[in-house]
């Protein structure tokens, strides 16, 4: 099917979903919806039923996707959490105020500029309740922490990481895969793999990163995702009255990987260890945001609440096969269609169309842009997102610009076409020189034919685009200090995190 038939198809699809947007506008002038923010840490593009996972099921999420938008396209920002947040917070892209590189303990101190305005805060200044439940990673410290932010209520974890529960009873299990960032000791004593007992490690990890409800540390002895389930449920039912804002941000299925036995019953069946862990740990999210959804319709506002369900990156390479974004190539931390492209799902009864399958691309950057528009707000500043309810009409393939940097690392979709720059690593480990890439990701979903040789045309032009937009952008506040190599197109590649 050529380029041309494919934008006529997607530009057709799109004019339907803006005669929806248009309604919705109308609909909000005489009730504005609540807005349900709900995001997986490092959830895996194929790890829903929904989205093709032959494992895991997840007949909430899929109910979600039934009742609403269903986007294949649905791109994130960065491919590791805290840049990701950072945009999806703000509406722009992090790369304008320098949020280019995880902080990796740097947020203890720091954070995003205080300049920019959060979703939070513009929904609280349109009068709603705002509530964040779940991980921040987005700055502790005076002036960065979320009740500095906008939100009203917080109860969560501030840092990147945490453990899910503090020790382990008959039937639940924990697993850390050799290698990952979690499998070494964090405290004095020798490197090498952490042989303690469990419930040794589980406290100390959550004594490093512990739960805080508003301000104060406290100790939470549920299983984390039980936890802020029930938090998220507990908002709901106490501002149901009002128009609210929650972001619930679940740490599921962040490593390390730890579940409870009622979850990891249902996938018993599984026989590699940790697959099934990380299935079970899938299916606790799947039940709390089956609850949220109950709760809504209990409480008779489900047809006037907004809800977005999304991953803030790709799943990792480093839990050994536990988790999978087929049928992309890539995972976190890497600029490919694994790492970027996520899980991305729209609800609203009263606003958009039902059932729809959405291939033309999205951004985690429009969510802000909708949420603010369904709330009847005008920014006074300009964000770098689309209002996917009344601008469908500009999601056509052939339109759509999106960007990504990460110091060196550089890379562009525009219509179907997608420009990756990564800087080769030597043998020394340094760098060594650009190499190119070009895909038709229309043709090639899955990145495996590169074109730059034989359309040098299209990789001018599209780099053109690309720097006119990089130059518009902040040096980076701090610098990467998490650094990767990888095999791909018969290259060695770095990656910048």
């Amino acid at each position: 099917m050529t380029h041309s038939r494919l934008s006529m198809i997607a530009a057709s699809i799109a004019l339907a979903l803006w005669g929806a947007g248009q309604d919705a506008s109308a609909q909000k002038a005489t009730e504005r919806p609540n807005v349900i923010v709900i995001l997986a840490d490092d959830l895996g593009y194929g790890d829903t039923s929904v989205y093709g996972s032959p494992i895991i099921r997840t007949p909430n999420i899929d109910a979600l996707a039934a009742d609403g938008v269903r986007f294949t396209r649905g791109y994130v920002t960065h491919p590791v959490c805290a840049p990701s947040r950072a945009a999806l917070m703000t509406g722009r892209y992090q790369e304008r105020f320098g949020y280019e590189f995880n902080p990796v303990g740097r947020d203890r101190d720091g954070g995003v500029d205080p300049s920019q305005v959060m979703l939070a805060g513009r929904m609280k200044s349109a009068g709603y309740a705002t509530s964040l439940v779940g991980k921040w990673h987005l700055g502790s410290s005076k002036g960065y922490h979320p009740l500095d932010r906008g939100f009203d209520e917080y109860f969560g974890v501030l840092t990147g990481a945490t453990s899910f529960m503090l020790d382990l009873e008959p039937g639940d299990d924990e697993y850390t895969p050799p290698g990952s960032e979690y499998s070494t000791r964090t405290t004095a004593g020798p490197p090498g793999p952490d042989t303690r007992p469990a419930d040794v490690r589980m406290k100390e990890m959550r004594a490093s990163a512990p739960i805080y409800r508003q301000r104060e540390e406290i100790a939470e002895p549920a299983y984390l995702t039980e936890a802020f389930t029930r938090e998220a449920v507990s908002f709901i039912a106490r501002n149901k009255a009002r128009p609210f804002f929650l972001y619930v941000a679940y740490n599921a299925p962040h490593t390390p990987l730890q579940v409870t036995k009622k979850y990891l019953d249902r996938y018993r069946h599984v026989e590699d260890r940790g697959q099934r862990i990380y299935a079970a740990m899938v299916s606790a999210m799947d039940d709390g945001i089956g609850e949220i959804r109950s709760t809504l319709r209990r409480e008779g506002i489900a047809d006037r609440t907004l809800v977005v369900f999304l991953s803030d990156n790709g799943c990792a390479s480093y839990v050994l096969g536990a988790c999978t974004n087929a049928p992309l190539s890539g995972f976190k931390g890497e600029h490919l269609e694994g790492g970027v492209r996520v899980p991305f799902i729209m609800s609203w009864p009263q606003g958009l169309p039902k059932g729809r399958v959405e291939n033309a691309p999205a951004s985690s950057l429009d969510i802000a842009a909708t949420a603010i528009a369904a709330a009847g707000v005008t920014p006074a500043d300009s964000l770098d997102g689309r209002n996917l309810l009344s601008r469908f009409n500009g999601l056509d393939t052939a339109l759509r610009t999106l960007f990504w940097r990460a110091g060196p690392t550089q890379a562009m979709i525009e219509g179907g076409w997608k420009l990756w720059v990564a800087e080769k690593a030597g043998p020394d480990g340094q760098g060594a020189g650009e190499h190119i890439m070009l895909f038709d990701l229309l043709a090639d979903p899955t990145e495996r034919v590169n074109l730059a040789q034989s359309r040098p045309e299209i990789v001018a032009a599209m780099r053109k685009t690309f720097d006119a937009w990089s130059r518009q952008m902040s040096s980076p506040q701090w610098e990467s200090r998490r650094q990767s190599v990888r095999e791909y197109d018969g290259q060695k590649l770095k990656a910048y995190n």
